[in-house]
C-alpha cells in the first residue's frame, strides 16, 4: 500500500483530518471492544483502494530555524510517504512557519497536496485562492469539522493508485512483532538456527524491519524481525514512531503475524494494541509466549495462562498461543506448525453447500431476533475472497443484523470450519442490492 502523511504546523486540526480519513475505514475491529484505536499511524480504505495514513506533530520553528529534533521527525515523515497532505488553516494568513514547510516539501520531490482547513462557509471558500502562492499544484478546501471536501480529497488522493490483484505467493512470509526487549531477534535466531538451512539474509524494503530466507521441512519461508513496537508516550518523545509505520509496513506484506509477549512481565495493555494492528490488516496471528524458562513451575502455569490470554484476548480468540524459551529453545518446534496452520487457515476456502448448510442450521437452532415487528432473513451465503475469507450473506434487511447475532453466526461457522489462526470477515448485502 502506498503511504500518505500529514504535515502542518500546530493547530490547523491535522488530527481531525486525520480521524475523519480513518473512518472511512471498514475494518473487522471496529466493533471489537477493549482495543483502543487512538494512534498515529491507521489504514484508510475509499473505494476499494486501501493507504497507510500517518499523523505528525505540529512542525513550528524558532527563529525561523527548525530545532533538530522537529526537523529529523518531519523528514523521516517525508521520506516515508508517497503522498503529502500539507494541511494549513483556511481562516488564518500564510506565515513564516507555513513558508518554512513549503520549502521542506518543495525539496522533497513527492506529490503535495495543500489541504486547506476549517473552510465551513461560502466566505471562507473564497479564501482557497490565496493558497496557491504556496506554489503547489493541487489545492483542496476541507471543513474537518462539519466533514466537508473529504471526498473530493479522498479521489485526488488516490487517483494515482490502483487497486493491486493478490498475487498468491508460494513463499509463505511471516513477522514477528512485539513490545521492545520481549525476545524477538533471540526468537528468530533459535528458530532459523534450528534448521540450520538458512538461504540468505538480505535488508527488507523497510529500514528497521530485516528479511530472512530459510527451510522448514524443505520447504521455503522468510521472517522478517522488526523493531519494538513502544507505548504512544514513548513513541512521541522521538522518532521511533516511525519504526512504528515500518513495522506496520512488515505486517501488511506478511501472511502471518507473530506476537512475542514476555512470560517476565505478563500481559500489558500494549500487548493488546498490537494484536489489534494485525487484525486491522486482516492478518493470521500466533502468540508466542517467550521467555517461558523463567516461569516457575511452567507445566502448571500453562493452564493458568491460557485462561489469562483467553480473557486479555477476547477479540482474537480464534488465536493459539505457544509457550517458547529462545535461550533454552523447549517448544521451538511448536512453532512453525502452528504458522503454518495459520495461513492455511487463511487462505481457507469453504464450499457454497458446506456454508448455507451451517447457516441453515444455525437459523434453525437460535432465530433471529425480530426489531419492530420484523425479523432477518437470510436467503444465501457464499465466500467472496480469502486472505482472510469473507463470507457474504443476502439477505432481507441488513439493518436487522445485530452485533450478537452476528457474532453467533461467526461462532457457528468456526464450530463447524478449522478457521484456527485467522480473522474472518462477514459482509451482509440486501438481496436486492
Amino acid at each position: 500500500m502506498k503511504t500518505v502523511c500529514l504535515i502542518g504546523k500546530p493547530n490547523v486540526g491535522k488530527s481531525t483530518i486525520f480521524n475523519r480519513l480513518i473512518k472511512e475505514r471498514k475494518a473487522i475491529i471496529l466493533d471489537t471492544p477493549g482495543v483502543t484505536r487512538d494512534r498515529i499511524y491507521g489504514i484508510v480504505t475509499y473505494n476499494d483502494i486501501s493507504f497507510h495514513l500517518i499523523d505528525t506533530g505540529g512542525i513550528t520553528s524558532d527563529n525561523n530555524e527548525f530545532d533538530n529534533e522537529v526537523l529529523i521527525q518531519a523528514n523521516i515523515a517525508i521520506d516515508e510517504a508517497d503522498i503529502i497532505l500539507f494541511v494549513v488553516d483556511g481562516t488564518a494568513e500564510i506565515d513564516i512557519e507555513d513558508k518554512n514547510v513549503r520549502e521542506m516539501l518543495h525539496k522533497a520531490n513527492k506529490k503535495v497536496i495543500v489541504v486547506v482547513n476549517k473552510l465551513d462557509n461560502k466566505e471562507r471558500a473564497n479564501n482557497i485562492y490565496n493558497y496557491y502562492e504556496l506554489g503547489f499544484e493541487n489545492v483542496i478546501g476541507v471543513s474537518a469539522e462539519h466533514n466537508i471536501g473529504f471526498d473530493k480529497l479522498l479521489n485526488e488522493i488516490i487517483k494515482d493508485m490502483r487497486e493491486t490483484p493478490v498475487i498468491e505467493d508460494p513463499i509463505i512470509k511471516f513477522c514477528v512483532v512485539g513490545r521492545p526487549n520481549v525476545g524477538k531477534s533471540s526468537l528468530i535466531n533459535t528458530l532459523i538456527n534450528d534448521n540450520r538451512l538458512i538461504v540468505s539474509d538480505k535488508a527488507g524494503t523497510t529500514r528497521d524491519a530485516v528479511d530472512t530466507k530459510f527451510k522448514y521441512n524443505n520447504e521455503e519461508y522468510v521472517v522478517i524481525d522488526t523493531a519494538g513496537i513502544r507505548k504512544k508516550g514513548k513513541i512521541y518523545e522521538n522518532i521511533e514512531k516511525y519504526s512504528l509505520l515500518r513495522s506496520l509496513k512488515a505486517i501488511d506484506r506478511s501472511d502471518v503475524v507473530v506476537l512475542v509477549i514476555n512470560a517476565e512481565e505478563g500481559i500489558i495493555e500494549h500487548d493488546k494494541h498490537i494484536a489489534s494492528f494485525a487484525l486491522e490488516a486482516g492478518k493470521a496471528l500466533v502468540i508466542a509466549v517467550n521467555k517461558w524458562d523463567t516461569v516457575k513451575k511452567p507445566n502448571e502455569m500453562i493452564k493458568e495462562w491460557n485462561l489469562l490470554i483467553k480473557e486479555e484476548f477476547k477479540f482474537i480468540s480464534y488465536v493459539n498461543t505457544v509457550y517458547v524459551s529462545a535461550k533454552n529453545r523447549k517448544r521451538i518446534g511448536e512453532l512453525m506448525p502452528n504458522i503454518i496452520k495459520a495461513v492455511t487457515n487463511h487462505r481457507k476456502q469453504i464450499a457454497t453447500s458446506v456454508l448455507n448448510d451451517i447457516i441453515t442450521q444455525a437459523v434453525v437452532m437460535h432465530n433471529p431476533p425480530s426489531y419492530k415487528g420484523k425479523r432477518l432473513k437470510i436467503y444465501f451465503v457464499h465466500q467472496t475472497g480469502y486472505r482472510p475469507p469473507k463470507i457474504t450473506f443476502e439477505v432481507n434487511n441488513k439493518r436487522l443484523v445485530h452485533f450478537s447475532y452476528k457474532r453467533y453466526l461467526e461462532n457457528e461457522i468456526r464450530k463447524a470450519v478449522d478457521l484456527e489462526g485467522t480473522p474472518i470477515i462477514l459482509q451482509f448485502k440486501n438481496k436486492n442490492d
